[in-house]
């Protein structure tokens, strides 16, 4: 069974960081994030650095045929890139989020809880969505452990 924390308001400020975007299906979803995570790992590598933070991925559409996702290594400081990795950051702001326990294909209705808050508290949405994965695919389902994050105004 899914655990969902509360859904809570954060500061943050703006996290550097290293991405990969692109667009996809969402059937295409998981082998590209392994990819783009491979890719950005031997790139961090190379250029002698670590992460700063979990890796993420920012949904800037939710449309499951058509997904514009940027998957990231947040960085301590910036770095300038090569090729398709490009520099990136998640921008300062005020952001909904909750910690969600489970099998990722059990998120949705994270998200529908959480817009339902966003308009409870009189606020909008006010960029993409992140998802900060708190370990990989490699452990049982029932102990998935993500962060979302929704920008708001």
């Amino acid at each position: 069974m899914p655990r969902i924390s509360d859904i809570e308001m954060l500061e943050k400020a703006e996290q550097p960081s290293v991405a990969i975007r692109t667009t996809t299906s969402a059937d295409k979803l998981h082998a590209l994030i392994g990819e783009s995570y491979g890719k950005l790992a031997a790139y961090l590598n190379s250029q002698g650095r670590l992460m700063a933070d979990v890796p993420y991925v920012a949904y800037h559409t939710m449309d499951m045929q058509n997904l514009d996702v940027e998957m990231g290594f947040p960085l301590a400081s910036p770095l300038p890139g090569d090729g398709d990795i490009q520099p990136s950051q998640i921008p300062a702001g005020k952001y909904v989020f909750c910690m969600f326990q489970g099998s990722y294909a059990d998120v949705e209705p994270v998200y529908a809880d959480m817009a339902t808050w966003i308009n409870d508290h009189k606020l909008a949405p006010a960029g993409p969505a992140y998802e900060a994965y708190y370990n990989g695919p490699d452990i049982a389902p029932d102990l998935e452990l993500t962060m979302i994050l929704m920008p708001v105004r």
